[in-house]
């Protein structure tokens, strides 16, 4: 697979503030750039992470803290643009940064390129909130939601939709460490939504419920794509989740490259509606009932497995930005279907799967994050293993991806 002829005089800057050492997505977005010649730096906390092994990094930056007001977004990218002197590409890992990226889009035009989307487009499609009133007025399936006003609403509102429900905070990049909340569970009873509500102040945004789809063989979709200058979708695909960890939730462990007509229609006709720009990430599930594919997140940011749509051109939405934010064309290759990318940490005996596929961690020309990975994951998880016990909270929901998806895809916290 080429690789495209990049502009290797601009440098990229990749921001995250979720700490989870195991984001895959971050170490596939250094390799894609850095692969391509490009200086790549890197925004995030590295501690413990394979990540800091790969030989294309030129440099990592301490991240704004989780929860980080604009400003210390503004102060930790002004630190960073005076130590490169030109101008780089930014590009956001996680909705908290893709969200005040794209508010301080402007502030950073001195020495960022980032995509011209409409003022405030990001904030509204990250919020589950505001994504449910968008489907609604555009036609996009989505599940019955209601957003409840009191804990007596919330019991009422999960006995009309039927139990059980899907609760969600409207924002999740809110929520506080160390309060035992997480972006999205199933609630079993109206008790339990009641007392989610409650806690509304803690969690920082909104409380949502959503009628259940329930998950199956066949039924959870994703598309990645970018939505270049001219609203052109390029560099993307619809993919199948094949696995998912836990079994029937979170995130994707093997997804593989599956032609869909009807998820690539609904990813296209949202992207033109809103008139949206840049790397988006959409999860989709269909209904058994209906057949229906109902959206219910749309990520403004590269998704984890995003390298899983590589085109025989060697684009893929990372270098898709770059290119045509640099004003190069951006080739046209063929898809790959068939193509599976596997997350060996998760299904480590998926990486016995055939070719064409690509593992998250392990690569011949970058030798560093795959064997540092193992000893990193026995540390981790036998830290989880022998951490006390607390209370249980409510099951997490069988999704395509858990939505922050990598807001709370903390090292199996799903």
């Amino acid at each position: 697979m080429s690789v495209p002829p990049l502009d290797t005089r601009v440098p990229a800057v990749l921001l995250r503030t979720d700490p989870n050492p195991f984001h895959h997505g971050t170490l596939g977005a250094v390799r894609s750039l850095g692969r391509a010649g490009v200086e790549v730096h890197l925004v995030a906390d590295c501690a413990g992470s394979p990540v800091g092994g790969t030989r294309f990094l030129a440099g990592i930056h301490a991240p704004p803290p989780p929860g980080a007001a604009l400003d210390e977004f503004a102060a930790v990218l002004r630190r960073v643009a005076e130590r490169l002197s030109r101008p780089a590409l930014l590009v956001p890992l996680d909705d908290a940064s893709a969200v005040a990226a794209a508010l301080l889009r402007e502030q950073l035009s001195y020495g960022y390129l980032l995509p011209a989307a409409p003022a405030g487009l990001a904030e509204q499609v990250a919020d589950k909130a505001e994504l449910a009133g968008l489907c609604a007025r555009l036609g996009i399936p989505h599940p019955a939601t209601a957003l409840p006003g009191s804990a007596p609403e919330a019991a009422a509102a999960a006995r009309e939709l039927g139990l059980p429900v899907v609760a969600k905070w409207s924002r999740p990049w809110l929520l506080p460490a160390g309060e035992g909340l997480r972006s999205t569970v199933v609630v079993r009873t109206a008790g339990e939504a009641a007392a989610l509500y409650r806690r509304t102040a803690r969690a920082g945004s909104r409380l949502l419920l959503q009628a259940f789809l329930p998950p199956g063989p066949d039924r959870d979709w994703f598309f990645h794509g970018y939505a270049d200058r001219g609203g052109a979708v390029r560099g993307g695909g619809p993919g199948r989740k094949l696995r998912a960890w836990p079994p029937g939730a979170g995130l994707t462990t093997v997804g593989r490259w599956t032609p869909n007509p009807q998820v690539r229609d609904l990813a296209e006709r949202l992207v033109d509606a809103l008139g949206y720009r840049g790397v988006f990430d959409l999860d989709f599930r269909r209904d058994g009932a209906t057949g229906a594919y109902h959206l219910l997140d749309f990520n403004p940011r590269p998704g984890a497995q995003f390298r899983l749509f590589a085109d025989t051109a060697g684009v893929d939405v990372v270098r898709a930005l770059h290119l045509d934010l640099t004003g190069r064309p951006v080739p046209q290759g063929a898809p790959v279907p068939g193509r599976t990318f596997v997350v060996e940490n998760y299904a480590p005996l998926a990486v016995l799967l055939p070719q064409p596929r690509e593992l998250a961690w392990h690569a011949r020309d970058d030798l560093g994050p795959g064997a540092a990975l193992w000893p990193l994951w026995t540390r981790h998880s036998l830290g989880r293993l022998l951490a006390p016990r607390t209370a249980r909270p409510p099951l997490p929901v069988p999704a395509p991806h858990d939505p922050t998806h990598d807001a709370t895809e903390r090292a199996s916290s799903h």
